[in-house]
């Protein structure tokens, strides 16, 4: 038998068929993924960055405004002390870092805003606390 008229098998469904039959003992898949992370640990993570400056961290200290979390990607609006702190850069960096630490986690966009502007009643009574302002 000639060899090159020998028929090949059919080429496997593509991935998009196998994916398309239902599972019907399944449950649904959580959005995300199995280990999407929650609102709540962004905002654990959080509580691990500090302005190298003072001893709170930035969720205590009222720096962190607005956390927007779709999926894999979080979107965080922040703000910092003063407008012209050095340590901005910093700052952002390490919340993207921590941020990206988490599981689950592909993007962290982090936004500096200056409205409104930061205030020392901002502070949580735990951060005051720490920085004897209570």
């Amino acid at each position: 038998m000639d060899a090159s008229r020998e028929e090949s098998p059919s080429p496997p469904p593509p991935d998009s068929a196998l994916a398309a039959a239902p599972n019907p003992g399944a449950a649904p898949a959580p959005a995300g993924g199995p280990t999407a992370p929650t609102e709540q640990q962004v905002w654990e993570v959080l509580r691990t960055c500090y302005d190298p400056e003072i001893p709170v961290n930035i969720v205590d200290l009222g720096l962190v405004y607005d956390i927007d979390l779709r999926g894999s990607t979080v979107n965080l609006k922040m703000t910092l002390t003063a407008p012209g702190c050095h340590l901005g850069g910093q700052i952002a960096g390490d919340v993207q870092t921590k941020i990206l630490s988490l599981d689950g986690i592909e993007e962290a966009n982090v936004e500096l805003v200056w409205d409104p502007p930061w205030h020392p009643s901002m502070i949580s009574a735990a951060g005051k606390k720490i920085l004897g302002l209570e």
